[in-house]
């Protein structure tokens, strides 16, 4: 809805349909999504954002950022950074755009992000169509496994931290699954698989004094740059997720 919102106040998406997603997303944090629901939304905004030049989509991304850093919570940080002082590389894997995932990882100083990659056509607009897998579901365990054969990352030894059972097929993929603020299915999943869960209430607002400065360094074409450099720095360092 972050994107949405952003989308919305650009022109590039319709009060109505804000409207709807905005339902849909009030459902989701209700009840959970289901598959059916989010290839709906995935359809629509295939439609939405069809021949939509690639920089337009890049400019909103300080907007975006802004909107979700203050929703992260501390104690995930915290758990990114027990990760990297143990010697393992950090992921974001999410659904969204890949060079927005990948921008939001650095930010946050994680060796990178995993997203859905849209395609971009010759006119430098996107086509409508996804260039890979669509990062949900099997998708995500797709993805994941391709960027782990590329890096030598052993998926058996790696961590996946979910708060929904959409994310299930991600979860089995690794050695350690743990639920984060689950939803009803997956706290009862993990309950019976005895995954470990963490659960807090409050958000954090530490992350929004994250500087204007950074955010324009990461935004846009220098996120994807740094999101490249840190790679190449980091994965030398270790191979585990």
């Amino acid at each position: 809805m972050v994107f949405a919102r952003a989308a919305g106040r650009q022109g590039l998406v319709s009060r109505s349909q804000l409207t709807r997603w905005a339902l849909d997303h009030l459902r989701y944090r209700l009840r959970g999504s289901t598959d059916a629901q989010t290839n709906s939304v995935v359809e629509v905004a295939k439609r939405i954002f069809a021949d939509i030049p690639e920089r337009d989509i890049a400019r909103m991304a300080p907007e975006v950022l802004a909107g979700i850093l203050p929703r992260i919570y501390p104690q995930m940080l915290d758990e990114v950074h027990s990760h990297q002082d143990a010697g393992r590389a950090t992921f974001i894997v999410s659904a969204a755009g890949n060079d927005l995932v990948r921008t939001l990882a650095a930010v946050l100083g994680m060796e990178g992000g995993i997203g859905t990659r849209w395609a971009v056509g010759d006119d430098e607009a996107y086509t409508g169509q996804m260039d890979g897998p669509f990062v949900y579901g099997e998708g995500k365990v797709e993805a994941m496994r391709r960027f782990a054969e590329e890096h030598e990352i052993d998926l058996d030894t790696s961590y996946a931290y979910s708060d929904s059972i959409s994310d299930l097929p991600m979860l089995r993929s690794v050695g350690h699954p743990v639920a984060v603020n689950p939803d009803q299915p997956l706290a009862e999943l993990a309950k019976a698989e005895g995954w470990r869960v963490m659960r807090f209430e409050r958000l954090g607002r530490k992350l929004a004094i994250v500087g204007a400065a950074a955010l324009a360094a990461a935004a846009g074409s220098g996120g994807r740059a740094l999101a490249r450099r840190r790679e190449r720095n980091r994965f030398g360092r270790s191979r585990r997720g």
